[in-house]
């Protein structure tokens, strides 16, 4: 299940990776409340896809989340649609009615493993995986090619995008905003407006290099 020891064990280095794709918004917790160092996080809610889940779970709390690799991952390209209603007045002043401005991602990979692991990684309650440090494909044991385009081909519909980066203003709390670095600050819902990929080169009983572009657009 996810939550705040499941995601620290999951992360390869001091931060966690830039992007998380999960069937819900998560759940919004305040930690250390009532203190100075009194933050946010977002968590998403169930179990990480290929994650070990206890014997009698609910199914709805399976394969719910995949957390994307930074491995050979361009840069995050941000973009906004601003969804306005723009009108010249009879002394040519401009009047604009602002509706919504929508997030837009594009996002790449070169040369990303086809697979993160030789086999099914099993992430147990720390976040851990079966698989030892030599057995890792993708760098921070993010999501390889094929599990970017399985969760393409099963979400036709939206779903959401979890971001960290430095958007400090977005937990708006107090200066302990300026510490969280480590932890998603956005929760966007979105769709996947394009996805494609090339397989790059075929390994030998291992895995290929793929070249994947998704676009996203915010519902």
């Amino acid at each position: 299940m996810a939550n705040s020891a499941y995601m620290l064990g999951r992360k390869k280095y001091s931060r966690p990776q830039a992007l998380l794709f999960s069937d819900n918004p998560g759940t919004t917790t305040v930690l250390n409340a009532g203190t100075e160092d009194e933050r946010i996080a977002h968590y998403p809610d169930g179990y990480e896809v290929n994650a070990v889940a206890p014997e009698g779970t609910d199914i709805s709390l399976l394969n719910q989340f995949i957390i994307l690799s930074d491995h050979n991952r361009s840069p995050i390209d941000a973009s906004f649609n601003r969804i306005e209603q723009r009108e010249r007045m009879v002394n040519g002043r401009m009047r604009s009615y602002h509706i919504a401005d929508k997030l837009q991602l594009s996002l790449s990979w070169e040369m990303l493993p086809s697979r993160s692991f030789p086999g099914n990684p099993d992430y147990n309650v720390g976040g851990k995986t079966v698989y030892t440090k030599t057995e890792e494909y993708t760098a921070d044991n993010g999501a390889g090619g094929v599990e970017l385009l399985d969760w393409y081909l099963k979400h036709t519909g939206s779903f959401w995008v979890f971001l960290a980066y430095d958007n400090y203003k977005n937990f708006n709390l107090n200066d302990s905003a300026y510490n969280q670095l480590n932890e998603y600050n956005q929760v966007v819902e979105m769709f996947i407006s394009n996805f494609d990929y090339s397989v790059v080169k075929r390994g030998v009983g291992t895995y290929d290099f793929w070249n994947i572009n998704i676009g996203l657009e915010e519902v």
